[in-house]
């Protein structure tokens, strides 16, 4: 479970990069990311790389989703002004 999210956590990180689709993919990315995460840390009979790799996961894909979400908001503040501009 916790490669499947690293790579969910990494490829969010990838996306929020990408043009136009990727900060939604990042928001997606980023989500399954945590979510995947979560529950490889919450196994308690886990070893403890599985656990700390799983905790690195939530914390990458928490930075994935935070970049995709502030892209969203420049975004539709760019969108807003513009449409200010032209009246």
């Amino acid at each position: 479970m916790h490669r499947l999210a690293l790579t969910l956590a990494f490829g969010a990180m990838f996306a929020a990069g990408l043009p136009s689709p990727g900060l939604f993919a990042a928001i997606g990315l980023g989500l399954a990311a945590i979510g995947c995460g979560w529950v490889g840390y919450a196994r308690r009979a886990a070893p403890g790389a599985t656990r700390i790799a799983s905790a690195a996961a939530v914390t990458v894909g928490t930075l994935g989703l935070l970049l995709g979400a502030a892209r969203v908001v420049i975004a539709l503040a760019a969108i807003d002004r513009i449409d200010r501009m032209l009246g």
